[in-house]
Parts: structure tokens; C-alpha cells; sequence
């Protein structure tokens, strides 16, 4: 019934700080609807508004009425405790956006990032990644997209240019950090 269903990307051992019990609650709860979300998947402000959405559904509420409350029976909805401790680990981990002012974003290459990487999530920092590491990183969005190197949808609301992940590829290694390098943003 869902529209869109995280692929799978994460296990919980891969979370950060598997151990702590925001990890241990993201595991217990988001599991039940769908695949385990990488705290990484969106923005800290964006994992506020997710979570809120999350527990009412889990909750049985939603705009598919009595229908949303049978098929979410054996669902357990986090306490407001769990649900707070939730909301801290997915923030305290969440995606450091690219700046939405870089002038890079402005070239033609830097929107079929744009274009490619908002349709799941927020726009993540080149600086994340090392060179070495964007292609591997890309081939595994590519995965989960099943991308058809276009947009997907109705023909007129396609974009242009036709996504090429290669150029989106060598657009990440241009402002990728240099190996070995922390990330400090």
C-alpha cells in the first residue's frame, strides 16, 4: 500500500553507535513497515517532521482511515520517551547537506546531481565522500533507484538534462574531500 519502500541499505550493526538506544529504537520500530532507514537519508529538521508522520501511522491514524488502523494492528508505536530518543540519534546522525547556494549547483552538471539525488533525499556534501569512495556510493543509489537514466513519471515532467551518472560521478569527485581528510562540516 505504501507508495515508495526504502530499499534495503543498512543493518543495524552498520548503524552509527549500533549500540545506544537510539539505534537500538530505530531497529525496534522502523522495522516494522519497511527496511531500516540510514540516519544518513535526511536532513536533521527533515527527521523531525518524518518521525511525527512515523508514529501516527504506526499509531493507526492516517488518510486511509479504519483501513490504516487494521493494517497496522500488530504494530507497536514508540512511547514519547522512545519517541524523543528516536528523534535525537536520527538528527545527531542525519545527512550535512551540500550548501543550496554553491555556485557548483548552477552548472549543468551540478543540477543532474540536484535532480538525481533529491528524488530520495537531501542533497548530500561532496565532502562526505573521498574521490576514490563517490563511485561505489553512486553505484549503490543507482541499485536502489533502478535508475532508467532519466526521471521517472509522467513523460512531460521529465527533466532535462538526462541523468548520466557518470558526469554526476566526476561532478562528486571535483569537490569530494582529499583521502584521509575528516569531514569537519
Amino acid at each position: 500500500m505504501l507508495e515508495r519502500i526504502l530499499p534495503p541499505s543498512i543493518e543495524p550493526p552498520q548503524l552509527p553507535e549500533p549500540h545506544s538506544e537510539g539505534a537500538r529504537l530505530a531497529t525496534r520500530y522502523c522495522v516494522q513497515c519497511h527496511y531500516l532507514p540510514n540516519p544518513q537519508m535526511h536532513t536533521a529538521d527533515k527527521w523531525a517532521t518524518i518521525v511525527v508522520r512515523m508514529v501516527w501511522r504506526m499509531q493507526g491514524k492516517g488518510n486511509l482511515g479504519g483501513l490504516m488502523k487494521d493494517m497496522m494492528e500488530k504494530v507497536e508505536a514508540p512511547a514519547d520517551p522512545e519517541i524523543a530518543e528516536l528523534t535525537r540519534y536520527l538528527q545527531k546522525h542525519a545527512q550535512k547537506e551540500m550548501d543550496p547556494a554553491h555556485p557548483a549547483l548552477r552548472t549543468p552538471a551540478g543540477q543532474m546531481f540536484s535532480i538525481a539525488c533529491t528524488q530520495c533525499h537531501a542533497l548530500p556534501d561532496p565532502l562526505r565522500h573521498t574521490a576514490r569512495e563517490w563511485p561505489g556510493v553512486v553505484e549503490r543509489m543507482k541499485r536502489h533507484m533502478a535508475w532508467t537514466n532519466t526521471v521517472v513519471g509522467v513523460e512531460t515532467l521529465r527533466t532535462q538534462p538526462v541523468l548520466n551518472t557518470g558526469e554526476i560521478v566526476r561532478f562528486l569527485q571535483r569537490y569530494a574531500r582529499a583521502d584521509g581528510t575528516p569531514v569537519t562540516r
